[in-house]
C-alpha cells in the first residue's frame, strides 16, 4: 500500500483575517466594552501596521457578524462581544420581553447555584466590589452610573460560575432585556429591587439554595415592573 502523501500545504492566512482576530481579542478581553466607540480608521492603521483597505475589510467583517455597528457621522461602536452574543441579541430583540426575562432567570438562577457551590473567594471579592459600585451610584443619584453598575453586577454574578459560554449566553440576552427599560425608570425601579446583597452573601456562604432564592426575588421584581410598564409585547417594541 503506498505511503500517505505529505500533509496538504495550508496557504498563508489573509492579513485581514489576522486583523479580525486582533480586534476580536480587544473586544472579548474587555479593552473595548459593548457601547464603546473603537478608534478611527487612521488610528487602527497606525496601531496595527497594516493598510487602510485591510483595516476596512476587517471592520466590515465584524460589522456583518453583528459585533461592530457603524453610526453615520459618529464612528463605529462595539455592539456585541462575540458572534454568539450578536446572534442571541438579534433573536431576543424579536421575542416577548417576558420570555427573554424567563430565559435570563433560568441562566442566572443556575449560575448563582454553581457560584455558591464553587465558593471562589476571588469571584466573591469581585461581586462585593460590583455591589459596592451599585450602592454608591444609588446614593449619589447618578442614574447612568447606577444602570452601568447594575448591569456589571449581574454579569459578574454569572461570571462567578466560572463558565465562559454561560456568560456569553447571558450577556446576549441581558443586553436586549435592558434595552426594554427606560433609563430613568430602570434606575428608580432597581434601587428597591431585593436580592442583590442576599445573593452575594449566599455565594460567599456556599448556600446554593439561598443564592437561587435571592436571584428569584430580583427576577420577580423585574417581571412585575415589565408587566406594570406594559413592556411584555416584544423586546424591540420597548427599546
Amino acid at each position: 500500500m503506498p505511503e500517505s502523501p505529505a500533509p496538504p500545504i495550508v496557504p498563508p492566512r489573509r492579513v485581514s483575517e489576522l486583523v479580525v482576530e486582533r480586534l476580536s481579542e480587544l473586544i472579548e478581553g474587555g479593552r473595548w466594552p459593548v457601547g464603546t466607540r473603537i478608534p478611527a480608521e487612521p488610528e487602527l492603521v497606525a496601531a496595527l501596521g497594516v493598510g487602510r483597505n485591510t483595516v476596512r475589510e476587517a471592520v466590515r467583517a465584524l460589522e456583518h457578524a453583528g459585533i461592530l455597528e457603524p453610526r453615520r457621522g459618529d464612528g463605529t461602536y462595539v455592539r456585541a462581544v462575540t458572534g454568539l452574543d450578536a446572534a442571541l441579541g438579534r433573536r431576543a430583540r424579536t421575542a416577548d420581553a417576558l420570555h427573554v426575562l424567563e430565559v435570563r432567570s433560568i441562566l442566572e438562577r443556575g449560575a448563582a447555584r454553581v457560584a455558591a457551590d464553587r465558593r471562589d473567594e476571588a469571584a466573591v471579592r469581585v461581586l462585593r466590589a460590583a455591589l459596592a459600585d451599585q450602592e454608591r451610584a444609588a446614593r449619589d443619584g447618578d442614574e447612568q452610573a447606577f444602570r452601568a453598575a447594575d448591569v456589571a453586577f449581574h454579569a459578574e454574578l454569572v461570571r462567578s460560575a466560572g463558565n465562559r459560554l454561560l456568560s456569553e449566553l447571558y450577556d446576549g440576552i441581558d443586553h436586549v432585556l435592558l434595552r426594554t427599560l427606560a433609563t430613568d425608570a430602570h434606575g428608580r425601579h432597581h434601587r428597591d429591587v431585593p436580592g442583590h446583597r442576599e445573593v452575594v452573601d449566599a455565594v460567599a456562604d456556599g448556600d446554593a439554595d439561598a443564592a437561587e432564592r435571592a436571584v428569584g426575588a430580583t427576577i420577580e421584581a423585574v417581571r412585575a415592573y415589565l408587566v406594570s410598564d406594559g413592556a411584555g409585547s416584544t423586546a424591540e417594541a420597548g427599546a
